[in-house]
């Protein structure tokens, strides 16, 4: 086996790959033979760092040397100083990147980014190479698995995971192990373990990354599971979307099929476990498992009334058990360490940590795994950087279209699921998007009913016909044809969604707007009263002007009006004609000078 001096690892999750970290493999790889250094260093194309805003990334061990934002010819001078002759390239390093980080930055564990996360479900994304089973082993991967078909029963491994505290990382948060005990205490001669890796909130990519990053942390703990529950065979629900994280989780099958970590009769114990995958076309629905289960069975995505519930009769009208992608990435660490010091992370209904998918309006955008209970406050100043360009923090939204808005004012507020389900939001699966002064409230409600009602499947008339009710009246309010009474229209409509729909979706769908409503009525009160979008977003209630004292005649604005509609000569201060303004934008974005703005 040959031993390198140096392994520089390459982030392989989408977001890098989509930003051409292969290319900068290959030209490693050719760099190195140039440098003769093929055989001293190890390329190894790793998953998610979570640090998404500066990639693409690679770090350079034994030093942990982070290099972000990577070009080929800034690689050129990596491997010439660094890999050949041992010298930190520091003007490279992430924290010379940004101000955001101390002075150590060189050091991945060092960074502010880092040092204030505390990595459970993504311990070894960014570390291994999710392509190679043996990386995984050397991480302790599997020993969890024979301890358990080793050493413990099928209930003792369900009183482990209920001692934790863990609670389902996908949604609502129900007890893992209360739910593993539903379905091993159903009877029937033929059971089955599910992973809902669909995720299918906007921003939200959690569960793609720990797929890409380390997909065998899920596969041994499905099989886990199917031992405590007395299931033999596993599906995996994953999203076509996500070709990476397919094809990765076919590799890692099929290299537990070749060590008989999957298959028959595992570690010798006469325990027979298998999984499969089954892509799903995007339908947001199918994040609800009866929906999930009916799309494995090969049917269209519905929701099925409940009772009886999937531990009684799920797949194939067989017992079920449901989890997602992250509560099966704290099973394996849960069983190796104890369910104590699972617990004593968190809070004490919210145990362990969660992971976070960070995006809109802040400079930090990527994955964090937080302790639960950590304020939101630490989440956007402390990991997150911070609101880009010094602008106001507004809101968060939690939870994706079935979540809810947490204003500034609760900037403190603990990250745990009671904690935001007080203030009108949810955990939910992940998804954090943070918005800035530049956001209308009302605005922000009508995207998120605008895509329930798109993504609805539309079998029961509350969520079909309610929502799209809802999102009239968010589009009347925000077109500027608001009426007295409108508002209480909408809350009325949402309550009776909330009590009637059929399944999580239609139930949770009116939150968003229930949220807004809650913590930012006088935004709505100024789109249905005085005609005004504070934000300057909601183009009815908004024009564009040119401030002439900036305007230095460039003409810039002009040339790129698509509706001809701005006019001027020069040393002579453009105008608009707002009789053919479509108020687009186009003109804010070109102009050099800062001139141009839209004014409420």
């Amino acid at each position: 086996m040959q031993i390198a001096r140096s392994h520089v690892l390459i982030c392989g999750g989408t977001g890098c790959l989509s930003n051409n970290s292969m290319k900068l493999k290959e030209h490693l790889e050719n760099k190195l033979k140039e440098l003769d250094l093929e055989k001293e260093v190890q390329i190894i194309m790793t998953g998610c760092f979570g640090l998404c805003a500066e990639g693409p990334i690679i770090v350079v061990y034994p030093e942990g040397a982070m290099y972000s934002q990577v070009s080929i010819k800034e690689l050129d001078t990596i491997a010439e100083e660094h890999l050949l002759k041992g010298r930190i390239v520091e003007k490279l390093l992430l924290a010379n990147r940004t101000q955001a980080y101390d002075e150590e930055g060189h050091q991945v564990e060092n960074t502010d980014f880092f040092k204030m996360q505390k990595r459970v479900a993504l311990r070894n994304c960014g570390r291994i190479n999710p392509e190679n089973i043996d990386e995984y082993i050397a991480y302790d991967g599997y020993q969890a698995l024979g301890k358990v078909l080793t050493e413990m029963t099928p209930q003792q491994v369900i009183d482990e995971i209920t001692a934790s505290g863990l609670r389902g990382r996908g949604g609502a948060g129900f007890p893992t192990g209360t739910k593993w005990k539903f379905a091993a205490a159903s009877e029937g001669d033929v059971k089955y373990v599910a992973c809902n890796a669909d995720e299918g909130d906007p921003g939200a990519f959690m569960d793609r990354s720990v797929l890409e990053g380390d997909p065998h942390s899920v596969l041994e703990a499905m099989a886990i599971a199917g031992y405590a529950t007395g299931a033999h065979q596993g599906f995996i629900y994953v999203r076509a979307e996500y070709p990476t994280a397919v094809k990765r989780l076919n590799i890692a099958i099929d290299q537990a099929r070749e060590y008989g970590l999957l298959g028959k009769d595992i570690f010798g114990t006469g325990f027979d476990f298998d999984i499969e995958l089954r892509l799903g076309a995007g339908a947001f629905v199918c994040g609800e498992e009866t929906a999930l289960m009916r799309s494995i069975e090969g049917h269209r995505g519905e929701p099925r009334p409940r009772p009886p519930f999937p531990a009684v009769k799920g797949i194939f009208d067989k017992p079920s058990m449901l989890n997602n992608v992250e509560t099966y990435a704290n099973i394996c660490p849960i069983i190796l360490n104890g369910a104590e010091w699972f617990a004593s992370m968190g809070t004490e209904k919210s145990k362990g940590t969660k992971v976070f998918a960070v995006g809109g309006k802040i400079n930090n955008t990527g994955l964090v795994e937080i302790e639960m209970g950590t304020p939101l406050r630490e989440v956007i100043y402390n990991i997150g950087g911070g609101v880009p360009e010094g602008k106001k923090f507004k809101a968060a939204q939690t939870g994706g279209p079935s979540g809810g808005c947490i204003p500034a004012s609760l900037i403190d507020t603990p990250m745990t699921y009671d904690d935001l389900n007080e203030i009108g939001s949810m955990m939910g699966s992940g998804g954090l998007i943070v918005m800035d002064e530049d956001n209308c409230m009302v605005d922000i409600a009508k995207f998120y009913l605008g895509f329930i009602v798109d993504e609805s499947c539309g079998k029961c008339p509350p969520c079909r016909i309610g929502t799209k009710r809802m999102l009239e009246l968010l589009e009347k309010i925000t077109d500027g044809r608001g009426e007295e009474g409108d508002v209480e229209r909408l809350e009325k409509l949402a309550k009776n969604i909330k009590a009637s729909a059929l399944c999580g979706l239609g139930q949770t769908a009116p939150n968003p707007v229930l949220s807004t409503i809650r913590h930012f009525r006088d935004e709505y009160d100024a789109h249905v009263r005085d005609k005004k979008c504070p934000a300057a977003v909601c183009k009815n209630l908004v024009r564009i002007v040119i401030d002439k004292d900036k305007c230095r005649s460039c003409g810039l604005c002009a040339k790129n009006c698509p509706v001809s509609c701005i006019r001027g000569e020069r040393k002579v201060p453009y105008e608009i004609d707002y009789t053919k303004c479509i108020k687009c934008g186009a003109c804010i974005e070109r102009c050099p000078f800062n001139a141009i703005s839209r004014e409420s």
